[in-house]
């Protein structure tokens, strides 16, 4: 099916187009203006667009120029359709570019005809280009077999072409220099599980055709692996790679519809720059695969260009890998705990429980190092269920030396999440510690419960009938939808340190951290604001209404000797007078 993007400001018109190209069996997008349309057509790549010519922001000769300046929408033909009919008029829109020129009011017959023209035109310009790129590709195939799923040049193909390409870079008298990127889809193993192999496949099999389409003859396109694409590009400045890799992310993740669901998934790009290429391809290649891993890490970018220092970290990687297995069976980790303190009495309300490792030689080592690491291992969900189990047991031998409910909350990990027996596993460590289950909160990040809606209510519904609640940790740091907030059966949001630390200095965070509250409150949830650091800040959330605080002005994370301490002593959060 075609697809045909229609750019006009009066919406009767371009309705009575949408209906008029659906019922001719082409797929309608509609841009009620110039500068959305130019969006849209960097977003779908369309296969015609029809433009209005006197819009608000941007007229039609101004959506022109830009499309003709972009190479990812510099073929698309454009048909201007406008009520301008003055000889000058068409030749003004005949010289910026346009394919053709159609007065309104223009007849049906008119219009399809135009379309049909041009479509069949740019037809022949495609057949002729598939005919150079089945040449060449007969031509590599000679060399190497394609991946046989995708079509794609393997990896040792890069590898070759790399090896011509350094060996003769010093011939090319490039004054910019080459690079090679490394694309990885994030957790694809989520989508291979929820949709079967097949639908998996036909995912990578539209992604390899965006990136075909993306790179064309700016670069060398391969499959690595499974989730993995390789690029080398040359004649390209430095300057030039961050703008690249984010065209291509977001060419790359738009949702893919199969079979009437909306896939959805995230991906990263590593990039290694070089204008005097030295050593072996592998080396280039090794340096971007490195740069692409560690732009996953927390707190970075979905692209990264590779540095030396990122070899020291890669190297610190490679050793805590070694050591978590050890640790584990040597029971190296400990939980701490942090309190939470009621805003109303200032007593203690509860705590989370926060994993640390205490190594033998190199004493504590963070969470933020060892975490993504017993991720990436599977190792996480082991840990995490040890985390659980100790929590809960601590949590009901402390309720027998303080004379209120304390609940205690354990954070999820995503792949602990999409365990299929996790309902059955929460509720067997429930039963072995004799924890009562409404003293107990799982807190999971919104990223975590956006992954796949559908599953995360059906999991969610099946925790809560053991009686647990659910709390949405971080808050206002992910891409929570608002339409699916309020199905989610959860008890408590989790304003994020970020939006906390900022409270004095951004009025940003002001307003976000006001509307979070509002809404939170709208949907009758338990609200705890995490990070807070002095007076101010507790202020702050207290005079909105917040439930609970968690942070060092009350109470650093401690071990559990301490926390049982802390709970005998009954030491209270400092309020002021209302």
């Amino acid at each position: 099916m075609k697809t045909i993007l229609i750019i006009e400001d009066d919406e009767l018109i371009r309705n009575n187009l949408l209906e008029i190209l659906e019922l001719e069996g082409f797929r309608g997008i509609e841009a009620e203006n110039g500068r959305i349309g130019i969006q849209k057509a960097r977003a779908y790549h369309p296969d015609l667009i029809l433009c209005d010519v006197c819009m608000p922001e941007l007229d039609g000769y101004e959506v022109l120029e830009n499309l003709r300046s972009h190479t990812q929408t510099a073929t698309i033909p454009v048909i201007f359709l406008t009520a301008k009919s003055e000889k000058n008029d068409i030749r003004q829109g005949m010289n910026s570019g346009a394919d053709d020129y159609l007065v309104k009011p223009c007849s049906v017959s008119e219009l399809l005809g135009a379309i049909s023209s041009r479509l069949k035109k740019q037809a022949v310009l495609v057949e002729r280009y598939s005919e150079q790129q089945k040449q060449a590709t007969a031509a590599i195939r000679r060399g190497a077999m394609l991946d046989s799923l995708t079509h794609l040049p393997t990896r040792g193909l890069l590898h070759q072409h790399l090896h011509n390409l350094m060996s003769s870079f010093a011939d090319l008298h490039s004054s910019q220099g080459m690079a090679v990127l490394c694309l990885n889809l994030q957790r694809f193993h989520v989508v291979n599980s929820r949709f079967g192999h097949v639908t998996g496949d036909i995912v990578l099999q539209m992604v390899a055709n965006r990136l075909s389409k993306a790179v064309q003859s700016n670069g060398f396109l391969a499959r690595l692996s499974g989730d993995q694409f390789g690029i080398v590009l040359r004649d390209i400045a430095p300057s030039e790679l961050a703008e690249f890799a984010q065209f291509l992310l977001d060419r790359v993740t738009l949702p893919c519809m199969i079979d009437g669901y909306e896939i959805r998934f995230h991906a990263n790009i590593g990039m290694t720059w070089t204008d005097d290429p030295q050593g072996t391809p592998q080396d280039l290649l090794t340096q971007a695969e490195t740069a692409q891993h560690w732009c996953q890490q927390p707190g970075t970018n979905r692209h990264r260009l590779y540095d030396s220092d990122l070899d020291a970290l890669e190297v610190e990687r490679r050793l805590i890998e070694m050591d978590l297995t050890k640790a584990i069976e040597r029971s190296e980790f400990q939980v701490h705990y942090q309190p939470q303190a009621d805003l109303r009495t200032g007593k203690i309300m509860g705590m989370e429980s926060l994993v640390r490792w205490h190594h033998p030689e190199r004493g504590v080592i963070s969470p933020t190092k060892f975490i993504p690491v017993a991720e990436e291992l599977g190792l996480i969900v082991p840990l995490g269920e040890w985390v659980l189990k100790t929590a809960c047991q601590h949590a009901k031998l402390w309720q027998r030396c303080y004379f209120q409910p304390l609940r205690v909350s354990v954070n999820l990990s995503m792949r602990q999440f999409q365990q299929a027996n996790l309902p059955q596993r929460v509720e067997a460590i429930l039963a072995e510690t004799g924890l009562d289950p409404k003293l107990l909160t799982l807190e999971l990040t919104e990223s975590c419960v956006m992954q796949d809606v559908e599953s995360t209510i059906i999991t969610l519904k099946a925790l809560k009938k053991l009686g647990i609640e659910i709390s949405i940790d971080d808050f206002g740091t992910g891409y929570s939808s608002l339409n699916y907030l309020y199905q989610l059966p959860i008890d408590a949001l989790k304003i994020d340190r970020s939006f906390v630390k900022q409270i004095h200095v951004s009025e940003g965070a002001i307003a976000i951290s006001k509307a979070i509250i509002s809404m939170a409150k709208g949907l009758k949830l338990h609200i705890v604001a995490e990070g807070i650091e002095d007076k101010k800040q507790l202020e702050f959330f207290r005079k909105r209404g917040c439930d609970a605080i968690q942070g060092f002005l009350y109470s650093p994370p401690i071990s559990a000797d301490e926390m049982e301490a802390l709970l005998i002593a009954d030491r209270r959060l400092q309020l002021s007078a209302a």
